[in-house]
């Protein structure tokens, strides 16, 4: 079962110790995967999300969060049927993950929605990446069936994390999600960004910040 599950177990001695953390393991990425497209599901995500949200408030490092669907996907899984659709899926997973950086999780959070986490991410960098993401599912040519190719365009909103501030990962969700809005209401196939906003802290602001996140993990 987990080798249908895409799961690669080693040759060895069947119950060894070896073969029980291989097992463990296995089960462990399949839990946090997603079945279709091997992203991130949307559990890890989530977890990632918060743990990001804190590390955001204790560093004060920019963080920035995308949220992207795919534009009209309701309409190829009505024309083209449903195995289109889940290869359409597959082709924008593969194209937003070789779109980011080797330390950004992308995530498939939903039907054809997707969500991407850019830790220590300037602004400038947040809104290049938005961009290479949205031009390279552009560019795809979706071999459907014989002699048919589909292609087809997405929808960006993203906001960045409060420097220095204990928000929360439902907050942010939100604010990334009104900019998706945003970007759909002006037509699709754009992306949209939350103007990024800098906290000044001192440095004495900043030690007592972090005995405060110290005391509440304590």
């Amino acid at each position: 079962m987990l080798q249908q599950a895409g799961a690669t177990l080693p040759e060895v001695a069947p119950h060894s110790l070896v073969w029980v953390q291989a097992i463990v393991d296995a089960l462990c990425d399949i839990s946090s995967k997603d079945g279709l497209t091997g992203l991130v599901n949307r559990r890890s995500f989530e977890m990632a999300l918060a743990r990001e949200v804190d590390r955001v408030a204790r560093a004060g490092e920019a963080a920035l969060l995308l949220l992207l669907d795919i534009d009209h996907f309701k309409a190829v899984n009505d024309t083209y049927g449903h195995g289109a659709g889940d290869l359409v899926l597959k082709a924008v997973a593969d194209a937003v993950a070789q779109s980011v950086r080797p330390m950004d999780l992308v995530a498939r959070v939903g039907g054809e929605e997707f969500a991407i986490i850019l830790p220590n991410c300037a602004s400038h960098v947040g809104a290049a990446v938005a961009q290479r993401v949205r031009e390279r599912v552009a560019e795809l040519r979706i071999a459907t069936a014989p002699g048919q190719t589909l292609s087809l365009t997405i929808s960006l909103g993203g906001a960045f994390a409060p420097q220095w501030v204990r928000s929360s990962p439902l907050l942010w969700t939100e604010r990334a999600d009104r900019q998706l809005y945003r970007a759909k209401a002006e037509g699709r196939n754009r992306a949209c960004l939350e103007p990024q906003i800098e906290s000044f802290v001192t440095a004495e602001e900043k030690g007592m910040l972090f005995a405060i996140s110290q005391q509440d993990t304590a």
